[in-house]
Formats: structure tokens, sequence, C-alpha cells
């Protein structure tokens, strides 16, 4: 199976700073993630030249859909860049991990996620979106789907609707399954009635936190996957260190988490949806999807950021062979 994902490219600034002072200057609560605009994010830039950073292609879906395609799936993805050298990365580093890409050039800048990490690992985001968010419904068209078998979705997107529903109406006309990850527990408050018109209409499978599902849903956990689920056929609920739950039908499945060390969630949880999504595209077991899932996020959370050196992938592919035999 093919799987494509659609969603907002961003590029991470990765800036490994020595103190807090560059948070306080910039008024940026410690662990948390600020929308700034374009002048604001190139200050901080110019100001963090100093510190050690890397850059790296991010964005929610995307990430998911890169880590599909370490692990040896085909995968595209579409998105909206700008017409600079942070959107060249973005396109080369996709491509260099085998991904097809479908984007559209802006005269706005890439989006980038400046990501401030302080010592001991805690995280500060100043995201600006750009070019990310400019993604049209206009843009997309029929032969982008073809020969794809799965969409996926990131949930930011429901921001625009128009996109969302053009882009399952393309995918269903060219009978795809349909993922969503519902992304963000302000953007579910937010976007409720939305949601639940995307899902009941056209999502297959969708893949929720604990906080989103509660804000889907208002219920703990176990009752949020009932309820879930009765908008598509398999559901699934994140519950961090307690692992994930799933529900297909009547089946429902507690799956655990592997003994790990904790360095940094970030991308936890797009990158379990890319080894539910492996297991999913090869026809196996629930079981299976759920323990690819965990396998590939509890090695992400054991470095900083949310890509993995072709080492650790290759650990990670030879638990996964030793877990089922996968040609």
């Amino acid at each position: 199976m093919r799987i494509l994902g659609i969603g907002n490219a961003l590029v991470d600034v990765m800036t490994l700073i020595d103190n807090d002072n560059v948070l306080e200057n910039f008024s940026l609560p410690k662990g948390s993630m600020q929308l700034v605009n374009a002048e604001l994010s190139a200050l901080i830039k110019s100001l963090t030249t100093n510190y050690k950073r890397n850059l790296v292609s991010g964005g929610s879906a995307a990430n998911t859909i890169h880590g599909l395609a370490m692990l040896g799936v085909d995968t595209g993805f579409i998105g909206s860049i700008g017409k600079d050298d942070t959107g060249d990365f973005f396109e080369n580093d996709m491509k260099k991990a085998g991904v097809k890409t479908y984007l559209s050039r802006r005269n706005s800048v890439t989006g980038t996620a400046i990501a401030l990490i302080s010592p001991g690992s805690e995280r500060t985001f100043a995201t600006h979106l750009g070019a990310a968010v400019e993604l049209e419904a206009s843009d997309l068209v029929d032969d982008y789907f073809t020969n794809y078998d799965i969409l996926y979705m990131e949930g930011y997107l429901i921001l625009n609707k128009a996109l969302v529903e053009r882009a399952c109406v393309m995918a269903k006309r060219n009978n795809m399954k349909i993922a969503l990850d519902l992304a963000s527990f302000n953007v579910v408050d937010a976007k409720l009635a939305d949601f639940k018109e995307i899902l009941e209409k056209y999502v297959d499978i969708v893949f929720a936190n604990e906080e989103e599902a509660k804000s889907f849903t208002g219920f703990d956990p176990m009752k949020a996957l009932d309820c879930l689920s009765s908008y598509c056929d398999i559901a699934v609920i994140k519950v961090g260190k307690d692992g994930s739950l799933i529900k297909r039908g009547e089946e429902i499945i507690n799956i655990g988490t592997i003994p790990v060390q904790c360095i940094d969630t970030t991308g936890a949880g797009d990158l379990y949806a890319s080894g539910f999504l492996y297991g999913y595209a090869s026809g196996l077991p629930l079981d299976k999807c759920g323990l690819f899932g965990s396998v590939v996020a509890g090695h992400v959370i054991e470095i900083v950021g949310a890509r993995m050196d072709q080492h650790r992938w290759r650990k990670v592919i030879n638990l996964i062979k030793e877990g089922v035999d996968v040609d």
C-alpha cells in the first residue's frame, strides 16, 4: 500500500541554548508553543546564531510520512512552502527519505518552528507558519491522489475546512482509506463541529491522544474510545506511558509501551502513527499495528527531535521484523 500525507510543511530550527535568558528576552513561556510573526521569528534566529543549531523538516503529518518512508513505505506529501532556501531544504530533506513531494511554492517565507532547547532538554517553540498555511483547496489535483491507498491528514488543517473536505472527496474518488490525527486539544475545542462532520462523512482511522479524545467526547480514554469508534472503522487513543487503546467494531486492544529512556517526547504521536500505519498497510492484525506504533514512538523519545538517524532506524526495523515475519 502507498500512503499520501497532507499537512503544514515546516522546518524545525533546533537550537541548543545554555540558559533561559533568551526565553525571557522574547517573553516565551518555557515549554510552550507560541505563534510568532515573521519579524519576531527572524529576530530570534538572528540573535541565537551563536548557539549550536540544526535544521530538520517538520510538521505533524510530514513527520509521520517521513517515518513511513524510513520504514520502506512508498509515500507522498502535499504541502506549501516558500520560494526560499528553507523551502528547498524541506523539499530535499523529504526527498532524501524517499518521499515524493507535491509542494506549492508561495511568495511568503517557508514556515519555521524555532525549538529553543534548554539545559535539561525542555523545548520552547516560536513558530511562524508562513507559507505552510497558504495551501488551498484549489491547489489539490486528482493526479496527486492517483495510485495511493491511504490519505493521512493532520488535524491542524481543519482550520481550512474547504481544503480538508476537498482532500477527502478526492481521496474517496480514488478509493483511498482516510486516516486523521486530531492534532491538538485546543484545535478540537475550537473546531469540534467540523471535526465531527469530517469524521462521520469520510474518516476510516482516527488517532487522538488522551487530551484530544476528552475534548472531542468529554470522556476519559475507555469511554472516549467507544465514542470515537462510532464515527469510523478504527479508533486509536494514545495514553502516553500507558501505551494506547485501539477499537474496531467490538474488538478492543490495549497496547503497552516498550522500556525506554525518555529524553524528549516531540514527535512521539507522529511516529506512533508511522508504525501503526506501516502495520495496517502491511495487512497485519491491529495488535501488531499498535505494537509497531509503540516501537517507533519509543525510540524517537530517546533522542532530541523527531528525526532518528540511520542506526536507530535499523534497530527499529529489526525489532519490527522480529515481531512478525514481514518481507
